[in-house]
């Protein structure tokens, strides 16, 4: 039976024949292992691990993967089953080559589509957002040596990165905040970022100590930088269908 492209809307199949479609086209990990992490394991530490050619998930959910491989934040995210934000699993992978972040990023949404059957959408909304903005006084922001690899390792309270953009900034910040962050510094280049603050919930204060410091404060007196609450159109990343991975 043939179905009309309308129908296959109205079906819900739409989604996963687009997500077929682009997944035979797109760059796809040579070696690629998923385990789901057991209910009763303890919840260790939890992170996105990159390195030239192979990417390292540890104990991650599907969403945690949705925002290191869309490059959005966890509020910048709608839709999908519950399990995406309980379920944990270990990832690990290897590129054909020596691909960087952003291909190995582009992998991994390969792969989030054919393990995971994940499909998504953007849609353009006009939400709360906070914008990150430069402030009058010069910035206390450090430039970058040319040629250093572009590396983030970040904590409850703590952000340490090396040849990041500000705009990837914001992104990160957007999943310490209950807000989408915004670039509209102006400012271009990569930096050099050591930030430490103490999260609003006391339970998720940095090991390093509490600073006493808000995430606002912070970024005003360790960066030279404002973050302001404010409105703007934001592309929001909707989830139109996911499935539990199958075995390796």
């Amino acid at each position: 039976m043939v179905l009309r492209y309308n129908s296959l809307f109205r079906h819900g199949i739409a989604p996963l024949v687009s997500a077929v479609a682009l997944y035979a086209q797109a760059p796809q990990f040579e070696v690629s292992s998923v385990r789901p992490v057991p209910p009763d394991a303890p919840n260790n530490s939890s992170g996105i691990t990159t390195k030239t050619g192979r990417i390292m998930a540890n104990n991650v959910t599907l969403k945690r993967c949705i925002m290191g491989s869309y490059a959005v934040g966890q509020n910048e995210i709608q839709g999908g089953p519950d399990w995406i934000d309980t379920d944990r699993f270990e990832i690990t992978a290897t590129a054909p080559g020596a691909a960087g972040g952003s291909d190995l990023m582009a992998m991994l949404r390969t792969l989030l589509a054919d393990r995971f059957k994940l499909a998504v959408h953007r849609e353009p909304r006009t939400i709360p957002v906070y914008v990150l903005t430069a402030a009058k006084a010069p910035t206390k922001l450090v430039k970058s040596e040319p040629g250093i690899e572009s590396s983030t390792n970040s904590g409850h309270g703590r952000l340490d990165a090396r040849s990041t953009t500000l705009r990837r900034l914001a992104e990160i910040l957007g999943r310490s905040t209950d807000r989408p962050v915004v670039d509209r510094t102006g400012i271009e280049g990569s930096f050099d970022i050591h930030l430490e603050w103490t999260p609003e919930d006391p339970r998720a204060a940095s090991k390093q100590g509490d600073t006493g410091v808000s995430l606002f404060a912070a970024i005003a007196q360790q960066l030279g930088l404002r973050l302001e609450p404010q409105k703007a159109a934001v592309d929001i990343l909707v989830i139109d269908h996911a499935e539990r991975p199958t075995d390796n």
